[in-house]
């Protein structure tokens, strides 16, 4: 009998609403120990998905430069107040900023195959599993390991 996502998913899930700040989804990730984590609307339908990368990229040295370009072309040789520049530094965006809203998902039936397959096409490392529409656990690329690890003659 082949394995399924049903016994080799995360359940419960962790998720976050779409309005958590980045602090709460950083928090969260981190407190976790999760790279990624679903976001679902107040009826708890999927509504996208936020991964550590997403987090980190304003952070990236290219972006920075261009924030900074940006802000000298505001400030045109004026000092710019510290309120502003502080404020410039904040992470104001929210879960419904940054999420990825094609979220590429699995029902409960599909088999480790069909998931990696999934995982490798798209490039993805996450995999939300579906049932009727709701979000009831996610398969991540480790959970594929593991599952291999553990039955190899049974994934196929």
């Amino acid at each position: 009998m082949a394995v399924s996502a049903a016994d080799i998913m995360t359940s419960p899930v962790v998720t976050v609403s779409p309005d958590a700040d980045m602090a709460e989804i950083a928090t969260v990730l981190s407190g976790k120990h999760i790279s990624a984590v679903p976001v679902c609307d107040k009826d708890g339908k999927l509504a996208g998905i936020i991964s550590e990368a997403d987090v980190v990229r304003p952070f990236r040295e290219s972006v920075r430069a261009r924030r900074d370009w940006w802000l000298g072309l505001l400030s045109e040789g004026d000092a710019l107040s510290q309120d502003y520049l502080d404020y410039m530094r904040l992470d104001t965006r929210s879960a419904k900023d940054v999420m990825v809203r094609h979220v590429i998902t699995a029902a409960t039936s599909a088999t480790v195959p069909e998931l990696a397959e999934l995982m490798i096409g798209h490039g993805v490392k996450h995999i939300p599993i579906l049932r009727d529409e709701m979000l009831v656990g996610i398969v991540s690329r480790a959970d594929l390991v593991t599952a291999l690890a553990r039955a190899p003659a049974m994934l196929v």
